[in-house]
């Protein structure tokens, strides 16, 4: 089964993530079937940017999100609305 979840990219006490497409299976650093966007928790305010289009033709496809990459495209979705 193919999952969306974050890969962490960032330096030792910097975190800064990517959202990737990837099967379940493989850890958590393997290679991505895709990469959808990114993280970044640190900065203020926290800054993503998630491809909204590739993430939904994944999800018609049957991935899974994980529980925070939800959280995040509910968010960019909600930010997505305020902007048009």
């Amino acid at each position: 089964m193919v999952k969306i979840r974050l890969t962490r990219v960032g330096a030792k006490k910097r975190p800064h993530y990517r959202i990737i497409a990837i099967d379940e299976r493989l850890q958590r650093d393997g290679r991505p079937l895709e990469f959808l966007g990114t993280y970044d928790p640190g900065s203020n305010p926290e800054k993503f940017d998630i491809q909204i289009d590739r993430f939904d033709a994944w999800i018609a496809n049957g991935a899974q999100p994980s529980p925070t990459v939800r959280s995040l495209l509910k968010r960019a979705r909600k930010r997505a609305a305020v902007a048009n």
